[in-house]
């Protein structure tokens, strides 16, 4: 595929599990922060699978649509659309009170020097969302950054591991959980936690930026040595599919792909395709931010999308141009700083 058109409607097919899924969910779901990277994408899939089951449920998605022309791109999938800013008390209130709520919003990148904001974003408004839509059912989007690094030979990080997040960020994000937690256990508010990393696509994600380092002669670190990912249409999928998952007290689940990858093999399988030599600096350390995720995949299945699919899609997009959303994962940092 070498278009974004091509690209979105290989990501957005619905699979037969997800159709079976949303008949036998209730009420219309309300996409909070839906114009990140994983937003649009989920949304359309929900709507196909919608439309291929002959449902009559909405979908809605609610950003700022401060810019760019993604409202009337949804608009013309048939998904609705609210321009709100949900640190607005006013703009939060108005929300219709959907049975389904797939809460994306939150804050990253920039944290450092306005940390402020991002407690904001991912402490506060929480507990705002929650009491709005108490008697719905949430998927709370999370990170694995909430887990301390793992030792790579164990692979242990499972849903049982002590959280430890390194960094403001990561403590935001645990602070949120919590915020949530809190008032799941207040309201009876089913919930589900939905610890993510990384998901890709070919525009973005670990396997591009480490494409994109061969393809341009770059060092590689390799302290930060292994890493999960997983193609951004099986997490959304596993996303929607969550909402049949919810509980009370919270569900927490983990969400990546089942292997745990080597970044010196990543960046020699982009040198065998590019016919590039793959240059390296550090070692590997013992240790890695990792994610198992054996409970989405016994829930779920494994994804569609495998590692060496994700590899070859990610060297044709590169060696055609392919737009990208130049917004790095900072993968490689190790102490928590975005």
């Amino acid at each position: 595929m070498k278009t974004i058109a091509e690209l979105e409607d290989f990501m957005t097919v619905p699979s037969d599990a997800l159709i079976n899924d949303l008949k036998e969910l209730d009420g219309d779901i309300l996409i909070l922060g839906i114009g990140g990277k994983m937003g649009p994408t989920l949304a359309k899939m929900t709507k196909r699978a919608i439309d291929k089951a002959g449902l009559s449920k909405k979908v809605i998605g609610v950003s700022r649509f401060s810019s760019g022309n993604l409202r009337d791109e949804l608009e013309a999938y048939g998904i609705e659309t609210i321009a709100a800013d949900l640190l607005n008390e006013d703009d939060l209130q108005a929300l219709p009170n959907a049975k389904n709520i797939i809460y994306m919003a939150g804050n990253k990148f920039g944290t450092v020097g306005n940390e402020h904001f991002t407690w904001a974003m991912n402490a506060y408004l929480p507990g705002r969302l929650a009491e709005k839509f108490s008697d719905s059912r949430i998927v709370a989007f999370s990170t694995g950054n909430v887990y301390p690094l793992t030792e790579v030979v164990r692979n242990n990080c499972t849903e049982d591991k002590l959280v430890n997040p390194i960094g403001e960020y990561a403590q935001s994000c645990l602070g949120r959980e919590r915020v949530l937690t809190y008032f799941s256990h207040k309201n009876k508010t089913p919930l589900l936690i939905f610890r993510l990393n990384y998901a890709i696509d070919l525009r973005y994600g670990v396997l591009l930026e480490i494409a994109k380092q061969v393809y341009e002669g770059n060092p590689i670190d390799l302290t930060m040595g292994n890493v999960n990912v997983i193609w951004q249409g099986d997490a959304n999928e596993y996303a929607i599919r969550s909402l049949l998952h919810t509980d009370f007290p919270p569900k927490i689940l983990n969400v990546t792909g089942p292997e745990t990858l080597s970044v010196r093999w990543l960046a020699k399988e982009f040198g065998k395709r590019f016919n590039k030599k793959a240059v390296f600096v550090n070692e590997e350390d013992s240790k890695a931010l990792l994610n198992n995720a054996a409970n989405a995949h016994s829930l779920f299945g494994y994804p569609k999308v495998s590692v060496q699919q994700m590899i070859d899609l990610i060297t044709v997009w590169l060696s055609n141009d392919g737009a990208t959303h130049n917004k790095p994962t900072h993968f490689q940092e190790r102490e928590g700083a975005f």
